[in-house]
């Protein structure tokens, strides 16, 4: 009957109106049955005036109840359970005793009641106590239980994000550290077309990267534009030493995916295969769909895992370990991440995540 001081479930949007509405409903039910028993046993009209005393003494003493359980409640077991037991007791002495004086005075011409009829009637009151009780207890437990798993549900939802944006921002230091030390090279030189051609394209790509939310999902065909950015920033550094290739499905353009999943994959590469040989290496991307989800695959033509440096042999590199972190936060259970060499050697990576596409915007 109370759901005062607890956060209730969506079908009940105002807790006091709840409470004042369920305790009225509750003792007008009791009045009505105890009235409508005692005429069906021919007590007579008379018998409803000290069945409404008894009702409204019952809706006033568990309104007090209210208070001191709304105190309780949130106390250690042994607090709560004693003190509810106290109030309880005297709060059907109290009950049974008005109620008692009201049938003596007003239906009985002022014979108080004896013996079984005495017992029978602190009984009911007790049982009726009790029950209110039990109910009030129930519901807001209940609610309680409830709210604690929302805010868990929060602090979970709230951590994932967290963990989310710290794995974006782990993205590109690297990247930008070269870039901003390739242009300073090309003012030196005095090369300043080529300066200003890589500062207008690194411009475009941290745009980019700052506009999206960190924990933000993205078409596939956005993050393919991004990726080709890169690379052409990539490429002013490398020249044709760096050739890359991208063999789109349309069928998955619409793909959604984390934003800028792919750009440690081809960092990746630009670092293990192409950096250390002096003939560089050409980077392919493909995206294809697989029944109802889609395969992406990230290879070079770099020396593979059998053939590679020690430090890349040792370690998929903390771009791979942040492709994988975010793929477990975005598709928990529900994706696949793997390394593998490519029959004509090479370093390939595949990912395969659901088949998500992005929801149309409706036209103005």
């Amino acid at each position: 009957m109370a759901f005062q001081n607890l956060r209730p479930r969506a079908i009940i949007a105002d807790k006091n109106r709840a409470f004042w509405l369920l305790q009225s409903i509750g003792w007008t039910g009791y009045f009505t049955l105890r009235s409508l028993a005692g005429i069906s046993n021919a007590m007579g009209p008379l018998f409803i005036l000290p069945t409404a005393i008894a009702t409204a003494t019952g809706y006033c003493l568990t309104l007090i109840m209210a208070v001191i359980f709304r105190q309780l409640i949130t106390k250690s077991p042994r607090v709560t359970w004693g003190g509810t037991i106290v109030v309880v007791l005297v709060a059907s002495a109290c009950f049974s005793a008005i109620e008692v004086w009201a049938h003596a005075a007003f239906y009985r011409g002022g014979e108080m009641p004896t013996g079984l009829q005495f017992f029978g009637a602190i009984l009911l009151d007790f049982t009726l106590l009790v029950a209110w009780s039990g109910l009030y207890y129930g519901i807001n437990f209940y609610l309680l239980v409830e709210e604690q798993g929302d805010q868990l549900l929060r602090l979970e939802t709230q951590s994932s994000n967290a963990q989310l944006a710290m794995l974006r921002y782990q993205l590109n230091p690297h990247f930008l550290f070269n870039t901003l030390n390739s242009i300073s090279t090309l003012v030196l030189l005095k090369q300043t077309e080529r300066a200003n051609a890589m500062l207008s394209r690194l411009s475009s790509f941290l745009r980019y990267t700052l506009a999206n939310e960190p924990t933000a999902r993205v078409p596939l065909s956005q993050e393919v534009e991004t990726l080709k950015l890169y690379l052409e920033i990539e490429r002013m550094r490398f020249e044709e030493r760096l050739q890359s290739s991208f063999d789109i499905d349309p069928a998955v353009a619409r793909v959604r995916l984390p934003s800028l999943l792919l750009q440690p994959l081809v960092e990746n590469a630009i670092k293990y295969a192409v950096t250390p040989q002096e003939e560089g290496a050409e980077i392919r991307i493909s995206a294809q769909q697989v029944g109802n989800r889609v395969q992406i695959a990230v290879s070079d033509t770099g020396p593979g895992l059998h053939n590679a440096q020690p430090q890349r042999q040792a370690s998929t590199g903390v771009g791979l370990a942040n492709i994988q972190d975010r793929l477990a936060q975005a598709f928990p259970d529900d994706h696949r991440f793997e390394i593998k060499t490519n029959k004509d050697g090479g370093f390939c990576v595949e990912i395969e995540i659901p088949l998500e596409f992005e929801e149309a915007k409706e036209a103005a």
